[in-house]
């Protein structure tokens, strides 16, 4: 019991510090200059088109030009928010290693303990309930990131 309690720490002191062993780093996010919201200000629309201004739209060409008007993305994309594809199929895998290490440590002590007769309970459900909560952080962002394709 002692050995395996010493594992499952090892393999929690690896998996924390799998990321400085691999090399990611800490990116620095500074402010927006105001030089940059001056662009952004002198580039954005200034005329609206309202139904005030085109009498001979009837209304349910105003409900379509109002519906196409939202259904654009006429926004730019701030360099706050855009991530590589590079960093999010890295951060996916950095995801997924973590998970498949605990998926087979969870299968090991469940066979452990029903074949083998070990009292290894408390280590078999950490790991389950660790390897849960990973799988579902990670089918989120596998879901954000990459559901529109």
């Amino acid at each position: 019991m002692n050995s395996v309690l010493r594992r499952l720490v090892l393999l929690v002191v690896l998996l924390a510090s799998f990321p400085v062993l691999s090399g990611a780093e800490d990116k620095t996010v500074s402010p927006l200059s105001s030089q940059t919201v001056q662009t952004q200000k002198e580039q954005a629309p200034t005329s609206v088109a309202t139904p005030a201004s085109k009498p001979q739209q009837s209304g349910e060409e105003v409900s379509a030009s109002v519906i196409r008007s939202f259904a654009t993305d006429q926004s730019a994309k701030s360099d706050l928010v855009a991530i590589q594809d590079k960093t999010k199929r890295l951060v996916m895998f950095l995801m997924g290693v973590p998970l498949l290490i605990l998926l087979f440590a969870t299968a090991v002590l469940g066979v452990a303990m029903g074949v083998y007769g070990k009292q290894v309970f408390v280590p078999h459900m950490v790991c389950a309930g660790l390897s849960l909560t990973l799988a579902l952080a990670h089918a989120v962002v596998g879901i954000v990131w990459f559901y529109p394709f």
